[in-house]
């Protein structure tokens, strides 16, 4: 037998009678492999620097670990996220941190997590230098049997079997970063779209709604001036032809009310574009059924809120009469109800009902007649 040909595989009986030892110095040998160096990271067991590379990686992990539940603790507390106007500085410099507290925590949880893997592969596993020959052919049962064996003495020159420490701080880790992943789908499920339907607070409605009957609520724009005390509405002259403006709602009774104004403003299902069409565009149009009235002329307003995960609609092209979200590239036409013709989303933006007051400013008819912005379970897909 030459050289080349390697040794001869062994027969199934002495493949069965083989240590671990062995298994691997035939696999390598099979393999055309010649292990130049195979070092000991640790050699003489037990030092002060082994000691204290281990703890170093076991606070990399347990940091990871700190991190992540804080993330979690960030999502489930309410004090965190939820709306706090300008007139209360304590609550609104929290909720202000919010969103950076979120991305802090999680970036370190999983840094942390990289920083103290890099490092235990860094500090014990053996930095092998081996010679292989590449050969071509399918895996044979004894190929199968000794890189088994290869990978379990990795695992036990790695020393991970008696580093105890490190095994339960990575996995704390690793366990604190998978509760954290799994924080806001949970989330998702606590609160309960048929508890109080009929509050603007609620999934089904917006502060479109009506707080009381014959109460009116104006479309309001947005001057960027956050200390107003008098909102800025909206006539049907003060938009031209292929224009869009974002509006939100307005009630008589927050006029002078620096806080009600602003938490308007906020309100994440506030938002709607107010899109006045071309007169040879509006001429196209293809309304939904059931909502044929809910335009103004050539006005039609849609709420901002998209139907995919919620992202901001913000873009409209006016050539094209596209709605565009930009965060999935979902694109509604708004000639025909605002349906997706474009990406992932699949249903309309919903349609907010408009016209005029007898001075002439834009008004909301009512409230949005489905729940706006992403699909659950409870509520009918159209």
């Amino acid at each position: 037998m030459s050289a080349a040909e390697g040794p001869k595989p062994p027969s199934e009986a002495e493949l069965a009678e083989m240590d671990r030892d062995q298994l691997v110095k035939l696999g390598t040998n099979l393999d055309g492999v010649d292990l130049v160096e195979y070092p000991d990271p640790w050699p003489v067991k037990g030092t002060r620097a082994e000691k204290r590379a281990e703890r170093a990686i076991a606070a990399w992990f347990g940091l990871s670990a700190l991190s992540a539940i804080a993330f979690v603790v960030v999502v489930a507390w309410p004090e965190w996220w939820e709306y706090k106007a300008p007139s209360d500085p304590d609550g609104h410099n929290r909720y202000s941190l919010f969103t950076p507290s979120l991305g802090v925590s999680l970036g370190v949880a999983i840094l942390s997590l990289a920083i103290g893997l890099l490092l235990y592969t860094k500090k014990f596993i053996p930095h092998e230098v081996a010679i292989q020959e590449r050969g071509d052919g399918g895996s044979a049962e004894v190929d199968k049997a000794t890189i088994l064996a290869q990978l379990a003495d990795a695992g036990n020159r790695s020393t991970i079997a008696r580093r105890s420490l490190i095994k339960r701080s990575a996995g704390l880790g690793m366990g604190a970063i998978g509760l954290a992943a799994a924080a806001l789908p949970v989330a998702s499920f606590i609160k309960d779209p048929w508890k109080d339907t009929e509050n603007k607070d609620s999934l089904w409605h917006t502060p479109w709604k009506s707080e009381y009957p014959g109460e009116v609520v104006y479309l309001r724009r947005f001057t960027g001036n956050w200390e107003e005390k008098h909102a800025t509405l909206v006539k049907a002259e003060d938009l031209d032809a292929g224009a869009m403006e974002t509006v939100f709602p307005y009630r008589k009774s927050e006029d002078g009310n620096e806080e009600a104004l602003i938490k308007a403003l906020k309100r994440v299902d506030s938002p709607v574009m107010l899109i006045r069409l071309r007169p040879s565009d509006a001429a196209k149009v293809v309304k939904r059924q059931g909502q044929e009235d809910f335009n103004y002329g050539d006005y039609y307003a849609y709420t901002k809120i998209c139907s995919h995960v919620g992202c901001p609609t913000s873009l409209y092209e006016q050539r094209t009469n596209r709605i565009l979200c930009p965060c999935h590239q979902s694109q509604f036409d708004a000639l025909h109800y605002a349906k997706p013709i474009f990406g992932p989303a699949t249903r309309p933006l919903a349609q907010l009902p408009i016209t005029v007051d007898k001075d002439g400013y834009l008004i909301a008819k009512g409230d949005f007649i489905e729940a706006i912005g992403p699909a659950f379970w409870e509520r009918k897909s159209q």
